[in-house]
């Protein structure tokens, strides 16, 4: 196989840390007609979606989309800074209350402690600062991609295996309806021939060239040899587009319908109970078949 098969859910996570910043990416993917992104972007790496949308591209084709990027700071804070505003608010305060009460001065070390007062102020982000932290995040993001892309790979081999299952079931069906009893020559011929009868001994009667053209159209829809032909042509096609790999969903969900239209066709022709239910089986095989190459990318 040149390529592996691939399926359109997974999930992807990578982080890279650049001077006390986590840099965190995570990437899902569920079915798609599409390949359509979604962005939650942290502030400050809007500048970059365009870059992280052709990052997803390269190593994905089809499936609903969703990347999340995030940048948090480490827990030790960047320094500690005095709240003037609250400070100012304290300080008045403890003098109001120093005219009505009796009592000691605040402390410094008290007056400090109070929540509020003292605040930690993360360290300013420089453009260059911010420069490197944009290659981590493309970095990160294909990263996360390529971790997705692996865990649709993993889920593409599973199936791999479901969709040749299921195909090996529709070409043991076609064989079944290909040898059916009712598709010999004197089946057919008896069928016709008792139809006809029927055809004789309706009370408006018909001309010879009626006959005869009613004859043909019997045989016509009796025939399923097209359909048959079909099936295994399409079986084959399928099982080439497996056997190539790749972003192949699309192809074989095309294949998958003109399956069921064959698989249609034959039950309306049938004239025989066992092969309608060899038809119906067919059906029911296909949709399996169709419910599977729909994960596919």
């Amino acid at each position: 196989m040149s390529n592996p098969l691939a399926s359109m859910t997974g999930f992807g996570r990578a982080e890279i840390l650049i001077e006390g910043i986590s840099v965190q990416s995570e990437v899902r993917s569920v079915n798609g007609r599409g390949l359509d992104v979604r962005t939650r972007l942290a502030s400050g790496f809007e500048q970059i979606e365009t870059d992280l949308r052709r990052i997803l591209g390269k190593h994905l084709t089809r499936g609903s989309v969703t990347l999340s990027l995030s940048a948090q700071r480490e827990s030790t804070p960047g320094e500690i800074v005095v709240n003037r505003q609250a400070l100012d608010t304290v300080l008045d305060i403890a003098a109001e209350l120093g005219t009505r009460i009796d009592a000691r001065r605040p402390s410094i070390d008290g007056i400090l402690a109070l929540k509020g007062v003292l605040e930690p102020r993360d360290r300013p982000v420089t453009a260059q600062l911010q420069e490197r932290l944009d290659d981590a995040a493309r970095q990160c993001v294909d990263a996360a991609a390529l971790a997705l892309a692996e865990s649709r790979a993993r889920e593409g081999v599973h199936l791999g295996a479901l969709i040749t299952a299921r195909l090996d079931e529709i070409a043991n069906l076609t064989a079944s309806a290909e040898a059916h009893p009712s598709r010999t020559r004197e089946a057919i011929l008896a069928r016709l021939t008792s139809q006809v009868e029927m055809l004789l001994q309706s009370e408006n009667g018909l001309s010879e060239d009626r006959l005869h053209a009613e004859a043909v159209l019997l045989a016509t829809k009796a025939d399923i040899r097209e359909e048959l032909d079909r099936l295994v042509a399409h079986v084959a096609a399928a099982r080439a587009l497996l056997q190539g790999g790749g972003p192949v969903g699309r192809k074989l969900d095309f294949l998958s319908q003109e399956f069921n239209r064959e698989a249609n066709t034959l039950c309306s022709k049938s004239n025989d109970v066992s092969l309608t239910a060899i038809g119906l089986d067919l059906k029911a095989a296909i949709d399996q078949l169709r419910e599977q190459v729909q994960n596919l990318e």
